[in-house]
């Protein structure tokens, strides 16, 4: 591993360390790091929240998801999914009424 190998967690740890100084310039700070200053006051206003552990990745997921199908339908269709077998060929499931495409059928 060479000597100057930094982790995301360390260079946003020293970019909110060195703006969070006094008289600090946060455009030549987040200049320097390569972020934009919407960044840099981002990561310094989570840093001034929750310290060393509000720097790491936040999860993207969203909160709730109201049109998310019920638990029940889920569970159902996976049922489905798992007892019917692909129709070779057509990437579908057996039984759906699926079948290729008359064109795609060869004859000779």
């Amino acid at each position: 591993m060479p000597w100057n190998a930094h982790t995301a967690m360390s260079l946003r740890r020293e970019l909110v360390l060195l703006a969070d100084q006094p008289g600090a310039n946060v455009a030549e700070i987040s200049r320097r790091f390569g972020v934009s200053r919407k960044t840099a006051y981002k990561w310094l206003g989570r840093y001034r929240e929750g310290g060393d552990d509000a720097l790491g990745d936040r999860s993207r997921a969203p909160d709730r998801s109201p049109n998310r199908t019920p638990p029940e339908v889920e569970a159902a269709v996976l049922r489905v999914r798992t007892t019917l077998r692909p129709v070779p060929g057509t990437g579908s499931p057996a039984g759906s009424g699926a079948r290729p495409a008359p064109s795609s059928i060869r004859t000779s």
